[in-house]
């Protein structure tokens, strides 16, 4: 009788990881809106469980902070293959990139909403750039043997204008408006005869 279940040990570290993945996914929506009633409540809500959980997670704002974004930067490095799978070579680019934006988004938004330093750790940041880069890099160097792009631009160069042009706005939709201007500069990479995309409709 005072034998229990195997099963009994392993529930509660199952339930943790569910509850660890559901805050990951509750934060990105939260600190993606970049709206100022952002907070660790409001994540704690979003993911249907209490502050306390939220805080036997992630202790401190900034190992939520980091967890997040390690989190959809190796999301975001494996869409690349996906989008490499399924769409066409210029259209894949546009479709992660235009994936890359919603990532600064949310980590503008959490910077915002934690009163967060502006930087992050120079390990993170080295991590996060190396497989952004190779993602890009990716797309890029398969748009370019397929003779739609030219060949003269680094994924690196790719990546630093698109997150320049990120930071230089910070209006209400401006995601929206940054997207519009990455498909405006893919279109200036494409080789002639490849058709642009109608940038009023992006």
């Amino acid at each position: 009788m005072k034998d229990e279940p195997a099963s009994t040990g392993r529930k509660p570290r199952a339930d943790a990881a569910r509850n660890r993945e559901r805050l990951l996914q509750a934060a990105r929506e939260v600190f993606g809106t970049g709206r100022a009633e952002a907070s660790l409540e409001a994540v704690a809500r979003q993911a249907g469980v209490g502050i306390g959980t939220l805080y036997r997670h992630f202790p401190t704002r900034e190992a939520l902070f980091e967890a997040v974004y390690r989190h959809e930067v190796d999301q975001l490095a494996a869409l690349a293959g996906t989008l490499a799978k399924e769409a066409g070579p210029v259209e894949a680019l546009r479709q992660w990139l235009q994936a890359q934006v919603q990532l600064v988004a949310t980590k503008k938004g959490m910077l915002a909403a934690l009163a967060l330093a502006a930087h992050a750790p120079a390990d993170l940041y080295a991590y996060s750039f190396e497989r952004l880069t190779a993602a890009i890099g990716t797309l890029l160097n398969r748009a370019v043997e397929a003779g739609e792009l030219r060949s003269d631009v680094s994924a690196e160069e790719i990546l630093r204008a698109l997150i320049g042009m990120c930071y230089l706005h910070d209006k209400p939709g401006w995601q929206a408006t940054v997207v519009r201007l990455a498909n405006i500069f893919v279109d200036g990479l494409l080789v002639p005869g490849v058709r642009p995309v109608d940038s009023s409709k992006a």
